[in-house]
């Protein structure tokens, strides 16, 4: 079986990460299931940003968790990748979407944060809200287990940037190596979530390896290139 493509802070080769056109943009382009990253707002809302200060993806500039919703909705999300101008979006926001889509959706937790294991709290309160396919992640151990523990329902995925273990927690459900582990450590990679997959021979290893969830900053391309089953070898 060919990996579900997983669209990486939505279709963000196209469109700025994070923002609603980049989901909607994914959601056309065929995407099995969406991805994010989240963290909590001074006044503890979860919000969909990447970095720890906003400095890179808005016309602002400070530390996530140091602002309210309603100081971060005063700022450009947009157009520093040349799309329109556009809020920061909510995780409640793209839960509805992917929940009108029937999508699943990958949430990870960032870390380390000055709220902690708060954000996990957050999260798991937030699902109990929306009837939405959800998998949480994170590259902090203590977070998946924390939400595990939480939402023991939940699927959850451990992160591996630097390592990867031949035997992951009984809390994570998947493994979630990056694609240069993958090259790494030939023969696995079977059922893992792998991040983050662009290149065509990448593409190419994830479906030899039976990698179950291919997250992507190209999600059509990736698509085009699974269905027509090339190689890099091949014209």
């Amino acid at each position: 079986m060919s990996p579900e493509v997983v669209a990486h802070r939505g279709a963000s080769t196209r469109r700025p990460e994070h923002t609603l056109a980049a989901y909607e943009l994914a959601l056309r382009q065929g995407a099995d299931g969406l991805e994010c990253d989240v963290r909590l707002t001074k006044d503890e809302h979860l919000v969909c940003v990447h970095d720890r200060t906003i400095d890179r993806t808005s016309g602002g500039t400070g530390v996530v968790s140091a602002l309210t919703l309603a100081e971060l909705r005063r700022h450009d999300f947009g157009s520093w990748h040349g799309g329109e101008p556009a809020e920061v979006l909510t995780l409640d926001v793209l839960l509805s979407l992917a929940a009108d889509h029937g999508k699943r959706l990958f949430v990870e937790t960032k870390h380390p944060v000055r709220h902690g294991g708060l954000v996990e709290r957050r999260l798991a309160e937030r699902l109990g809200r929306h009837r939405v396919d959800v998998v949480m992640m994170s590259f902090s151990v203590l977070a998946v287990h924390r939400f595990k523990q939480l939402r023991p329902e939940v699927p959850t995925v451990l992160l591996y940037d630097r390592l990867w273990p031949k035997v992951k927690p009984h809390f994570a459900d998947y493994a979630g190596p990056g694609v240069h582990l993958l090259r790494r450590h030939p023969g696995r990679g079977r059922d893992a979530y792998v991040w983050t997959v662009d290149d065509p021979a990448d593409i190419a290893l994830c479906r030899e390896r039976g990698v179950r969830f291919l997250a992507t900053n190209n999600p059509e391309e990736t698509r085009e290139l699974l269905a027509d089953n090339l190689t890099p070898d091949q014209p």
